[in-house]
């Protein structure tokens, strides 16, 4: 069924992209081959930050976060619990081991990260392990490898690929067309070099935003799927306990996290733009599994 679902998810997106590409060939008099070289500019431009993102998400990670791997000889208990459990459910999920490691933060969160399922990490905040119990550490780690089992790290950067592409795409054929529409009939006029490149920029603005409703609906529904999932490992009442404490204990970021989308909790307020559902709505979700 969640196969089902996400390929719905990459059917509709394919859908809409023929529909709006069929509308601009029709409707928009630049010449074909000039629409097809830009949408390649724009696609290579749009997947290619995207990807490299996605490939070095885990070096970057480590850096950033001062993530402390941890193997079978960890002596702290608590760690060496979080790698064991780990380590059965990537042999229950018949994925190679992810890394797994430990950073210094008071904050209750965790976050998975990598290029596929089997180049993956995740990552525990001290904070996280000083205040749950072995049942709700376990319960996270469930939630996490979900989320690398069913391959969300990829699915999220083809998805902003396709939001880079045609955000770029779209803003240009736009500034074109009222470059168009604002000459004389002696091609006089126009947007101006300058000009035309100010509205790209604040057409990119607008587009991004309104492309950001349906990719922060899509986060929310993977962060659904990996509770789910967790209630699959450990079961419902520690997904259930564990989120209670992480919204318990959770404390604003003192900084802006670029990891923030991959984290269990982020305290987003309840919006169109809400890249995590309320901690409220997912126990409630939880409790009727």
């Amino acid at each position: 069924m969640q196969g089902l679902k996400r390929f719905g998810f990459y059917l509709l997106i394919n859908l809409l992209v023929v529909m709006m590409l069929s509308v601009i060939l029709a409707f928009v008099p630049m010449p074909r081959n000039d629409v097809i070289a830009l949408l390649i500019f724009c696609a290579l431009f749009g997947f290619i930050g995207s990807l490299i993102s996605l490939a070095l998400s885990k070096s970057i990670a480590k850096v950033s976060y001062k993530i402390r791997l941890i193997g079978p000889d960890e002596m702290d208990p608590k760690a060496r619990f979080v790698y064991e459990t780990v380590e059965a459910m990537a042999r229950h999920s018949s994925i190679k081991m992810p890394e797994v490691g430990v950073y210094p933060s008071a904050d209750v969160n965790a976050f998975a990260t990598g290029a596929s399922k089997n180049k993956s990490l995740i990552a525990f905040s001290q904070g996280l392990l000083n205040r749950l119990s072995e049942d709700e550490v376990a319960a996270v780690a469930g939630h996490e490898m979900t989320h690398i089992t069913q391959g969300d790290m990829v699915s999220m950067t083809l998805v902003m690929g396709l939001v880079n592409t045609f955000v770029m795409f779209l803003a240009r054929i736009v500034a074109w067309a009222l470059d168009i529409a604002m000459r004389d009939n002696r091609g006089r006029g126009g947007l101006g070099f300058f000009g035309y490149y100010i509205v790209v920029i604040l057409l990119q603005n607008i587009l991004m935003l309104l492309a950001m409703i349906p990719v922060s609906y899509y986060s929310r529904y993977r962060e659904y799927r990996a509770d789910r999932g967790a209630a699959d490992f450990t079961g419902a009442g520690s997904m259930i306990s564990a989120l209670e404490k992480i919204e318990q204990y959770y404390q604003m970021p003192k900084k802006q996290d670029s990891f923030a989308l991959a984290k269990i909790n982020s305290k987003s307020k309840t919006s169109l733009f809400a890249t995590h559902p309320p901690i409220s709505a997912r126990i409630e979700r939880l409790r009727n599994l």
